[in-house]
């Protein structure tokens, strides 16, 4: 089997992976022999790896396992997802949050620890919790070193960022109001940020998220240059609300952490319209481009 720069996963069946895989290929255009589709057949110039599986849940989850054994073999220099639902896979006895959950148990070795990045130009917005309920967010010294770290290097080599600048939002209004809405920044995060910059990693103290979201969404829309490199948040909503908010159709899924990159739109399965070929495909373009440009 040869090697492939990319592979496509098409994502849940019910869903609009396969319509937003196809529009993005027909727009992009990439090289035949680049590009492999693991999941259903669909109507494109590429190799298809046909993953024959009727029920819905086991099929996302096998895309997602032949994606990784061919990583595995050195078949696949990069990954691309396209959505599926969390409750099919759990329906069918997957207990995972999601792709990034999934790929971190499939490709992880030597403890390496799969992160969440969402990338919309030079908006780039880690999260240091994913797929939980608020009430069981537990911030760790320990472990937001080794993701900022992460995050480090991966600007360092992927983007080629002497010292990265990285912004951390506080968890809790107004940076806890010096213990008086909470204790996280001054007990975790401000002890952690100190360690970091003890490496030489350029990490802000906690600083409000509100307020660093409007300075960095304004500066975004103004298409000027961004005070930070990336941004760290501490729980989903707080950093995905205002990237979706300022780039839905421009912001990608991105999994780093791993030995390979992994993209996905950030749309979801969209089961309303699936089937009418109404699916924008601009945010699965951007999640090719850039794999295809990482990997």
């Amino acid at each position: 089997m040869k090697t492939y720069k990319i592979a496509i996963t098409t994502g849940d069946k019910k869903g609009i992976g396969k319509e937003i895989t196809k529009k993005a290929l027909d727009f992009l255009k990439l090289p035949e022999d680049d590009v492999l589709i693991i999941g259903e057949k669909i109507d494109v110039p590429y190799d298809i790896y046909e993953i024959d599986e009727i029920d819905n849940g086991v099929f996302c989850y096998e895309s997602l396992f032949r994606a990784c054994e061919l990583i595995k073999e050195k078949k696949i220099k990069g990954l691309v997802t396209s959505p599926i639902s969390k409750f099919e896979l759990h329906k069918s006895g997957y207990n995972f949050n999601g792709q990034t959950e999934i790929l971190e148990k499939l490709l992880s070795y030597n403890n390496q620890k799969a992160q969440m990045i969402f990338i919309a130009d030079d908006l780039k917005v880690m999260l240091l919790t994913r797929h939980l309920a608020l009430n069981k967010i537990k911030l760790n010294k320990e472990e937001i070193i080794e993701q900022v770290r992460i995050l480090n290097n991966f600007l360092i080599k992927k983007y080629n960022i002497k010292s990265p600048k990285i912004a951390l939002c506080a968890l809790n209004p107004h940076c806890g109001e010096g213990g008086i809405l909470g204790n996280d920044e001054i007990e975790i995060l401000e002890p952690t940020v100190k360690i970091l910059n003890n490496e030489n990693i350029n990490i802000t103290p906690p600083k409000s998220a509100d307020a660093l979201f409007a300075k960095i969404g304004k500066e975004y829309l103004n298409k000027e240059k961004l005070s930070y490199d990336a941004i760290v948040a501490c729980y989903h909503d707080q950093g995905l609300c205002p990237v979706k908010a300022l780039a839905f159709d421009k912001a990608i899924n991105t999994t780093i952490g791993l030995d390979v990159i992994r993209t996905s739109p950030s749309s979801g399965t969209a089961y309303d319209i699936a089937g009418k070929n109404i699916a924008n495909p601009d945010s699965m373009i951007e999640a090719i481009k850039l794999a295809y440009k990482l990997s």
